[in-house]
């Protein structure tokens, strides 16, 4: 159509964004246990940390039912994020460019992404969340089974105790931290929230944030349905 031919009244309206799949639903519920499975460890290991923060036993029924249920919550959190590992740890290796994007990082929180390398699925700073939980998470469990006491406590002594439950607190409290900064980083950056929630975001988001991996997309999508195939993304 020539610009001579659009009439005084009418306007052009732009066609739809693509749409690019990013979370299948088996990984967003996957994703959404582990999350409030931690939110729960949290909260219930926090009431029995400190007696000023005893009150928030009462989330849970008391300070009986708190002990009771902190640890089952704490073996649905492990084979929840055990789920996760398995999906997502090939997307989570090491890469050389990773480096470089961190060395990079103060481009990238000021919105010059176009200075730091290309990202594929998952930048650097969201690999060292990755690895960091599955560490803290292997931590947590180990120490957390010496110290439950209710199916435990003929197989350890009370020094090994001890120390386990230092260890469990120490590893809760950095394990906070580092949900504390996924989670800000999720809203810092609009449109990660989304594609968690709804599995999809934008190409133009994909293009920003996570450009290699929307070309691996383009080039497998095509190699899967040929030049005049159509097929999600993923």
């Amino acid at each position: 159509m020539a610009a001579d031919d659009v009439k005084p009244n009418e306007q052009i309206h732009p066609g739809r964004p693509v749409i690019v799949d990013r979370y299948t639903v088996g990984a967003r519920i996957n994703h959404w246990i582990t999350a409030a499975s931690l939110i729960l460890l949290a909260l219930s290991g926090l009431a029995m940390f400190h007696p000023s923060l005893f009150f928030l036993s009462g989330l849970f029924g008391g300070g009986q039912f708190t002990r009771f249920i902190h640890p089952w919550i704490g073996v649905v959190l492990f084979f929840s994020f055990l789920g996760l590992f398995l999906r997502f740890w090939k997307a989570n290796l090491w890469q050389r460019d990773d480096g470089t994007w961190l060395a990079r990082f103060r481009d990238v929180l000021a919105n010059h992404e176009d200075n730091a390398p290309e990202v594929g699925k998952y930048n650097a700073g969201q690999k060292l969340v990755f690895w960091s939980m599955s560490v803290l998470i292997v931590i947590l469990i180990s120490s957390g089974l010496v110290a439950w006491d209710q199916y435990f406590f003929q197989y350890t002594t009370i020094d090994q105790k001890r120390l386990a439950i230092l260890i469990h607190s120490i590893a809760a409290v950095v394990i906070i931290g580092v949900w504390i900064v996924h989670f800000y980083s999720a809203i810092w950056v609009r449109g990660t929230i989304s594609a968690m929630t709804r599995g999809r975001v934008t190409g133009g988001w994909a293009w920003r944030h996570h450009r290699k991996w929307l070309r691996e997309l383009v080039t497998r999508s095509r190699k899967e349905t040929g030049p005049s195939g159509s097929k999600p993304a993923e």
